[in-house]
């Protein structure tokens, strides 16, 4: 008699739904909560605006709250929250608007009556204004210091830096836990290397699977098609029931068509139509390659010999300066200097003295082998850098005026051949990381490039924002790594 569903009859939750809705709402034997946050990845017209529109009025007015254990049966018993704050935040007002729109028909005239609400466009509010449902958006200062009681994070694919999402993101956890309340992110498959926040939750999850991080009451469900699964009609056919689950609504064949059509890239196809977390098809890499090469606690030493790598910007492009540790081929970043995001970034210069100084510090603490450094934009200090530490260097760059200065735009043919054995070293694994998120971000976002003397790299366009720098830096020092190991 309360919420009424699509089709003007009372709200049913599809089997499906029910499950998730009792995993979500399951306490301990205290009455605590399991989850304190949670994910819902699924594929495109799945359902999961409606069903978190249901939760949402139901934090707003309904039993969302434990209150005791039923005395004969056992069963955890409900109770409405007295001062209700429920949030629906997005990135931007279309995104909102999603779920926002949905509520006006949800919403019975008993329901109405009952909980005496007063609804509009972003505000709802009932029992005279003492519990509240809005919409947020992007603002996260205005977010800071909110005592919100339920949160939904809609489409955290789209939740990235140059939006402040992931701002967003740390304000609601904030709030969350200031108040001990809870939030629920909705997601289709994300694009990797975009550092989303849902990037960066699946991958929080996945650590917590794996053993090496502590389970934090984090409930992550998702549908996925096997990584193998063949683009045809016949496998289609078999696959897309099963990862649609209860949402028979979404038509096999109507997928089919648009999996199939040519305009469209099979990377969106299996992201959109899958649930499969998959890379562009021109990317160099995916992130389960790179997560391959991951060395959990990996530190570098005082006295450790290494190589170092340096790719220089100067405004829009990130500067770079990392090291590959001798012994063990462990890649660590010892600095990247980017333009920030928004209005700080206007007028950004990198701060080439603290580059320099990040340098001469790498050549105090550790046993520099050798150094290949792009010489664009930093001649000059290049230049200082040989002068001083040249002669000390087990390996002189084969590319330059001087021991140090590896000029990238000088032989397409050799960057493509040190691209090629860093590629090749990646792909049997005999280079490692210590899990550096930037230097992951950079390899990810890199894009193949093929020429006449075999596949080299760069950026997704000229303009992209997605950077590349930091992976442009790892494969000067593995080129010096590979020089100091057959000299």
């Amino acid at each position: 008699e309360y919420l009424t569903g699509e089709d003007g009859q009372p709200w049913r939750f599809t089997r499906e739904q029910l499950r998730l809705v009792l995993w979500w709402y399951g306490v301990d034997a205290t009455g605590r909560f399991v989850y304190r946050k949670g994910v819902i990845q699924r594929l495109k017209g799945w359902g999961k605006d409606p069903m978190v529109a249901v939760l949402c009025l139901v934090e707003l007015v309904g039993p969302s709250r434990f209150s005791h254990f039923e005395r004969r049966t056992g069963e955890p018993v409900g109770v409405p929250h007295p001062q209700a704050w429920v949030q629906v935040a997005a990135v931007s007002r279309d995104q909102t608007r999603n779920t926002m729109t949905l509520f006006p028909s949800m919403m019975s005239d008993h329901f109405r009556t009952t909980y005496q609400v007063k609804d509009g466009a972003e505000l709802i509010r009932a029992n005279g204004g003492r519990q509240r449902l809005e919409a947020v958006t992007s603002s996260y200062r205005a977010l800071e210091g909110g005592r919100s009681t339920f949160v939904v994070l809609n489409e955290t694919h789209h939740w990235i830096r140059g939006n402040n999402g992931d701002r967003m993101y740390e304000t609601i956890d904030g709030n969350a836990t200031k108040k001990d309340s809870r939030y629920l992110a909705i997601t289709n498959a994300y694009l990797p290397g975009e550092d989303s926040v849902a990037e960066r939750m699946r991958e929080a999850y996945d650590k917590i699977v794996e053993g090496r991080a502590v389970d934090i009451g984090f409930l992550y469900d998702s549908l996925e098609a096997h990584p193998a699964t063949p683009l045809t009609p016949e496998a289609l056919r078999i696959v897309l029931p099963k990862i649609r689950g209860d949402a028979i609504w979404l038509k096999v064949e109507t997928i089919i068509q648009s999996v199939l059509d040519l305009t469209l890239a099979p990377s969106r196809s299996r992201r959109m139509w899958l649930n499969q977390i998959v890379a562009e098809e021109d990317a160099l890499y995916g992130p389960a390659q790179w997560a391959a090469l991951l060395v959990d606690g990996a530190t570098l030493k005082p006295g450790d010999e290494i190589v170092l790598g340096f790719d220089g910007g100067k405004t829009d492009d990130a500067t770079a300066l990392v090291a590959i540790r001798v012994a063990d081929a462990v890649a660590f970043v010892l600095g990247v200097w980017q333009k920030p995001d928004g209005p700080a970034g206007d007028g950004w210069e990198v701060d080439r003295e603290a580059v320099d100084s990040a340098v001469h510090e790498a050549f105090r603490v550790f046993a520099v082998q050798g150094f290949y450094a792009d010489v664009a934009l930093w001649e000059s200090y290049i230049s200082d850098w040989a002068a001083a530490y040249g002669e000390g260097l087990a390996v002189k760059s084969p590319g330059g005026r001087d021991a140090i200065g590896w000029d990238m735009r000088q032989s397409l043919q050799r960057v493509t051949r040190a691209h090629e054995r860093l590629m090749r070293s990646v792909f049997d694994v005999k280079v490692h990381h210590d899990g550096d998120l930037t230097l992951r971000r950079h390899a990810l976002n890199a894009r193949r490039r093929t020429n006449n003397y075999g596949v080299s790299f760069g950026k997704e366009s000229r303009e992209s924002p997605r950077k590349v720098d930091a992976y442009a830096a790892l494969m000067l020092a593995h080129e010096a790594l590979h020089d100091f190991r057959v000299r």
